[in-house]
């Protein structure tokens, strides 16, 4: 239920190009799809088709898949098995098992408490897994998955499923794909393992001692913004939240912006910033490109509002003002804020008194 790592450029199929997507989607997970039809003792031919995947396919290595296919393979087989764990559990989980939790985690005031009420829910639908949201040292927060029975050849997929539910749900709540900074799998690394770095941000393991992600612990407490309205539209269409990752990261320029506000006096460089958000350099200044913004117009933004302020409540001296929003000289601030708002600090001060 994922759209993993790009194959190469030879392996597109003209489906991929027609549905304006790579094929990239692993056929692994495919065939485990066709093996919980056939634990059934069903013919997943007919879903096969539907998503336009070819019997001569299944046993390609190498073979992939996109995204759209996988959601219409995925739907097809939890609708026709009545089972939206694809075979993974002791028990089928008829439809609709997964909204329910949904449900139950959206009057939660924050994604923390969103995210604990899932974990403790998901125990109700299965005694298979146990999920588990604990804090971290150094500010992070880790969602793991207990394994309470042997998940034979599914485990994988499994695995990968729950965690990619979870992250997606949780980025539909709050309306950000979620500052995820790793993620680790007790198994070993498989021959489609770069496709793990498209599904998970930050830095992949194998051959750990439980699957988890690690995220921001500053995420947990972003309040969520959806409502039963948004829910029962999204509902009718759940899936493209766990097959493709949440592209939104409206939250990013938020945090960055928050973050300079508490010294809008210091340098604040693209590293000293991504650390303290918990993010690679280049995963930051990325994100930011993603949203439309810089860093360097956050902390102009954010320089010029406190510079504002300043001048507006205050009876301190232009020099001071340029000092505390980080400008050495008087001169170069006076300048830097007539770029800002086409005024000089003097003349926005006075137009404030009224003179």
């Amino acid at each position: 239920m994922f759209t993993p790592a790009l194959p190469p450029q030879s392996s597109r199929s003209p489906l991929a190009l027609r549905q304006g997507t790579v094929a990239a989607t692993p056929m692994a997970f495919v065939q485990a799809v066709v093996l919980a039809y056939a634990r059934r003792g069903m013919d997943a031919a007919e879903v096969l088709a539907r998503a336009h995947i070819a019997p001569a396919q299944l046993a390609r290595t190498d073979a992939r898949i996109t995204a759209w296919q996988m959601e219409v393979l995925c739907e097809g087989a939890m609708r026709e098995l009545d089972d939206e764990a694809l075979g993974w559990f002791e028990r089928r989980l008829p439809w609709g098992s997964y909204g329910m939790l949904a449900r139950a985690s959206l009057s939660a005031p924050t994604l923390g408490l969103a995210l604990a009420r899932w974990c403790r829910h998901h125990a109700l639908l299965t005694q298979a897994i146990e999920l588990r949201l604990t804090q971290q040292p150094g500010g992070q927060a880790q969602l793991a998955i207990e394994e309470r029975c042997d998940l034979g050849p599914l485990r994988e997929f499994c695995l990968v499923s729950v965690l990619r539910n979870v992250l997606g749900l949780a980025s539909w709540l709050v309306d950000s794909r979620l500052p995820v900074l790793g993620a680790q799998f007790p198994f070993a690394a498989p021959v489609h393992a770069p496709a793990y770095g498209v599904l998970f941000d930050g830095a992949i393991g194998f051959g750990a001692d439980a699957a988890a992600v690690q995220l921001d612990a500053q995420c947990l407490q972003w309040p969520l913004v959806r409502d039963e309205a948004a829910m029962n539209q999204m509902l009718q269409r759940a899936l493209p939240l766990t097959v493709r990752q949440y592209r939104r990261d409206r939250l990013l320029v938020q945090r960055v912006r928050q973050w300079l506000a508490l010294a809008p006096e210091a340098a604040h460089s693209g590293p000293s910033v991504a650390e303290a958000l918990h993010l690679s350099p280049r995963t930051l200044h990325r994100q930011l490109a993603a949203e439309g913004a810089t860093l360097q117009q956050l902390k102009d933004e954010v320089r010029c509002a406190r510079a504002i302020e300043l001048l507006q409540r205050s009876e301190r001296p232009i020099k001071q003002v340029a000092q505390a929003v980080g400008f050495a000289s008087e001169k170069s601030f006076i300048r830097a804020f007539r770029g800002w708002t086409g005024h000089s600090p003097g003349q926005l001060r006075g137009a404030a008194r009224g003179s």
